[in-house]
């Protein structure tokens, strides 16, 4: 178990590159119009104060090998906006009803306006990585090289994970899911901005195979506990609809292991069930197509055949494995505070409430 105060340590941190983030964001929104049916919406999601996980490991990264934080800002800034466009197109993808503890875009004004918002934030993202003016040509082409791969990733992932559902796929196992997370989520979440970090940091020489090893143990771990959240019905702290996972049919690591174990009359029940919501995520729909009632149905039958314990004890060793490679990509990293911020971030992908 983490500390609680460990936990604060890192969210201290997390807070203080966040703001550094969301600074220069703002330097890229200006006061452009048309304000009410485009800008006021693309500030949104910024504005809600997500963790910033994502530039903040980038940033730490940065620094760890040797870098200042004005070579790494701009490429940090990019993928904020790159990770506040996914949010703004996946909530519409999932039908969600709530973000960061309030109404998602698409519910505040309407899909064809959220959907252009979000197209806006993908635009943004891009100049960013243009303006890298304290990096040499040369390795701002490669970092934004990166960027561009690492994209491709995340892209293919949400669509495998969306074609899984129209499609309700079933016969899925681990490694399934492991495949699907290291595309849709690793790749942005961790993979990247460790890479691009190193990358800045060492001017271009640091080693990349270890440091990608640990970031989709890194992601994992964040995926993992992102999905056990999702099903915590001891605490609305989350800031997302609660049990949403299972209303949109998603295949977590939960539901794979259901779906191995239980009776051939509840797995009939449940395939049901994810047949309609695999029919809604290609369809219209505001969420409330599956009544709670469904949902709650099965995170019982997940607690009762200890899929919800089998997850948490599956993150746990990959938490476990991404301590082992974190020392295997910063064996020659001098200590630093950045390079001891990374490394709690291990414990700290388990430990979060949000």
């Amino acid at each position: 178990m983490t500390a609680p105060n460990a936990v604060h340590d890192v969210e201290l941190t997390l807070a203080r590159y966040a703001r550094l983030t969301r600074d220069a964001m703002q330097r890229y929104l200006g006061d452009r119009a048309p304000a009410r049916y485009l800008y006021d919406l693309v500030r949104e999601y910024p504005s809600r104060s997500g963790k910033g996980i994502r530039p903040a490991l980038l940033l730490a990264t940065c620094e760890a090998f040797g870098g200042s934080l004005a070579e790494g800002l701009g490429p940090a800034v990019a993928i904020e906006f790159a990770h506040n466009a996914f949010l703004v197109h996946d909530d519409i993808e999932d039908g969600s009803r709530q973000r960061r503890g309030s109404p998602t875009l698409h519910h505040l004004h309407g899909t064809p306006l959220a959907v252009n918002a979000g197209d806006a934030l993908a635009v943004l993202a891009l100049r960013p990585l243009r303006d890298g003016t304290p990096l040499s040509s040369r390795l701002s082409r490669r970092v934004s090289d990166e960027f561009f791969e690492m994209l491709t990733h995340t892209i293919e992932g949400q669509a495998t994970e969306l074609g899984w559902r129209a499609d309700n796929v079933i016969d899925l196992g681990v490694s399934d899911y492991l495949g699907l997370i290291a595309q849709k989520t690793c790749w942005y979440t961790t993979v990247w901005p460790l890479r691009a970090g190193a990358l800045i940091g060492s001017a271009g020489t640091a080693p990349l195979d270890a440091l990608t090893r640990f970031g989709f143990h890194l992601g994992a771990a964040f995926q993992i506990r992102d999905d056990l959240l999702d099903l915590d019905r001891s605490t609305d702290r989350y800031g997302k609809d609660l049990l949403g996972d299972i209303r949109e049919g998603k295949r977590t690591l939960m539901l794979i292991h259901l779906l191995g174990v239980a009776s051939a009359e509840e797995k009939a029940a449940v395939v049901a069930f994810l047949a309609q919501a695999g029919w809604a995520a290609t369809s219209p729909t505001d969420g409330s197509a599956h009544p709670d009632l469904d949902a709650e149905t099965i995170l019982d039958l997940m607690e009762h055949y200890g899929s919800v314990d089998f997850a948490f004890e599956f993150g746990q060793g990959i938490a476990a494995a991404a301590y082992e490679s974190f020392h295997e990509a910063f064996v020659d990293v001098p200590p630093s505070a950045a390079r001891d911020f990374i490394k709690a971030l291990v414990p700290y992908m388990l430990a979060r409430s949000a």
